[in-house]
């Protein structure tokens, strides 16, 4: 086994120096780091558990293991035991299991990917003391865990200022996941974004309760589209491809309609195409960058070298290159007054002169300014 532990007894160093210097060290033939700083030849390898939406849910999980398949590239690793890996889990009954399962294959570094997880990535960490993990958006407070969250409300800002641009009905549809921190940020922020550009624009608020469920999102989307909404921005995982489904069909039934959805974590706008006649349209204006990618990677460097922020929280926002949002959708209109708009509120948000709120309590504050 090659646990890496943050530290070694004292009496334990100094007995082994007399054993080696007594009998001879062998040469070390391994390469990596171990120890988090005590450099060997071995490769400092890492693995994440995602959640049940899947490693492939086109958003959150697979950016996650996008950071760790470039962490990989940048070490010279390859899938596997040996250099990065992911457990997939069906339902929140795997978690624990899943996580403990990668501690005993002794990976360096475990993350546990996203919020539903903080209860199991708590419980294994201190059942696993020699071990390291990482939970991405919560907080365990246990000194072998690193915390990593996001100003998720700040790219949400953004994107709410480019729905309040592109909208011609001004009504906006909202599609959250489930109620919980992360999504009350993306929700606080988007309203705030629109309420910027214009506070009388209406926001239609509707939770799918799961992040799982592509066909409660395609239900949902389908109310609010009906209902006069042109333009809906999903915070729902896996859930938010029913909006895109929803989207493509009723373009395809009416390509007059201007009919909008706005992705989020990863740029899915592959997501959005649609065919007419022949002929590719999109309807996916742009999304909200949260870039869990470049957080797994940056972490797992940091930790390869040393540098393992246990019992710490990193928070990656717009001048982290934590969040962001994608590249405008050609096929909107006023695309370049779009680009200036969110360009004048990014710089605003950088400079601390806009501060995107990341609660409902925020963001009745904000919205009373």
């Amino acid at each position: 086994m090659k646990k890496r532990k943050f530290g070694l007894a004292m009496s334990l160093v100094l007995a082994a120096g007399t054993i080696l210097g007594a009998c001879g060290a062998k040469e070390d033939t391994k390469e990596g780091t171990k120890g988090f700083g005590e450099k060997t030849e071995e490769a400092f390898t890492v693995a994440m558990v995602t959640d049940v939406g899947g490693v492939d849910d086109k958003s959150f999980n697979q950016s996650a293991w996008e950071g760790l398949q470039a962490y990989g590239a940048d070490k010279g690793l390859e899938k596997g035991g040996k250099g990065f890996d992911y457990l997939q889990s069906q339902s929140d009954a795997d978690y624990a299991t899943n996580l403990n399962t990668l501690a005993r294959q002794d990976f360096d570094l475990i993350f546990g990917i996203g919020f539903l997880m903080q209860a199991a990535v708590d419980e294994i960490a201190q059942q696993q003391k020699d071990s390291h993990f990482a939970i991405v958006d919560a907080v365990v407070e246990q000194p072998n865990t690193a915390s990593i969250l996001f100003k998720e409300q700040e790219a949400a800002f953004l994107a709410g200022v480019t729905a309040a641009m592109a909208t011609e009905t001004d009504k906006i549809g909202f599609l959250g996941g489930m109620k919980i921190p992360v999504i009350e940020r993306f929700e606080s922020g988007f309203r705030a974004g629109v309420h910027s550009v214009n506070p009388d624009i209406k926001v239609d608020v509707q939770y799918a309760e799961a992040f799982d469920k592509a066909e409660a999102g395609k239900a949902i989307a389908s109310k609010m589209y009906s209902s006069g909404v042109d333009v809906i921005f999903h915070a729902a995982g896996g859930t938010g491809n029913g909006l895109f489904t929803e989207a493509k069909d009723l373009k395809k039934k009416n390509p007059e309609k201007k009919i909008w959805a706005i992705g989020v974590d990863s740029d899915q706008t592959a997501e959005g195409v649609v065919e007419i006649d022949g002929k590719e349209h999109n309807v996916i204006i742009t999304s909200a960058l949260k870039r869990v990618d470049n957080a797994v990677k940056d972490l797992s460097l940091k930790a390869s070298e040393g540098n393992f922020p246990g019992g710490e929280v990193t928070t990656y926002g717009l001048a982290e290159d934590g969040v962001g949002l994608a590249e405008i959708n050609a096929e909107v209109a006023n695309k370049a007054e779009i680009e200036a708009k969110v360009k004048e509120f990014q710089e605003k948000l950088k400079s601390g002169e806009i501060v995107a709120p990341g609660t409902f309590k925020e963001l009745e504050a904000f919205m009373a300014k």
